[in-house]
């Protein structure tokens, strides 16, 4: 384990562990930081035998990271922050695009095209995430979700 606040190197990329309880990595704007974002949250939900169902967030952890890689302008790094809670986690994406992702908190008024194999990832979010959101930063936007511990295991309702 690494001391809280100090950079190691996962799989070519700086991995920095601000606290015990909270992981952060910048990915590169390629699809290659998918695989790379699902196994730190695999890793962080593991190690600290936490609460948070893995499966669940390591799918809307692909799909925050996807969107990221393929609806934001230019190549500049994406950073996931990743923050285990006493009942759940908090997975963040961050991005240098401003622009925030369409229909994440307002649901769109149609369905997605049943023949397409895109469009519905912010769906996903929305329904598996026990709340999720997007906020401003200074270099951009952070699109985030929430998932709480499922019922019957340490921490969940």
């Amino acid at each position: 384990m690494v001391t809280a606040g100090s950079p190691c190197v996962m799989n070519g990329h700086t991995l920095y562990e601000p606290a015990a309880s909270a992981w952060r990595i910048a990915l590169p704007h390629t699809a290659a930081a998918v695989p790379v974002a699902r196994a730190l949250v695999r890793t962080a939900l593991a190690e600290q035998e936490h609460t948070a169902d893995s499966d669940t967030a390591e799918l809307l952890t692909a799909e925050l990271v996807a969107n990221a890689v393929e609806h934001t302008a230019g190549g500049g790094p994406i950073e996931l922050l990743v923050e285990l809670e006493p009942g759940g986690c908090h997975v963040e994406v961050r991005d240098a695009d401003p622009q925030p992702p369409g229909g994440l908190t307002r649901p769109g008024l149609t369905p997605p095209d049943p023949w397409r194999e895109d469009g519905r990832g912010l769906l996903l979010i929305r329904a598996l995430s026990s709340s999720c959101g997007h906020r401003p930063t200074a270099s951009g936007k952070a699109v985030w979700f929430r998932l709480s511990a499922p019922p019957g295991r340490p921490g969940g309702a």
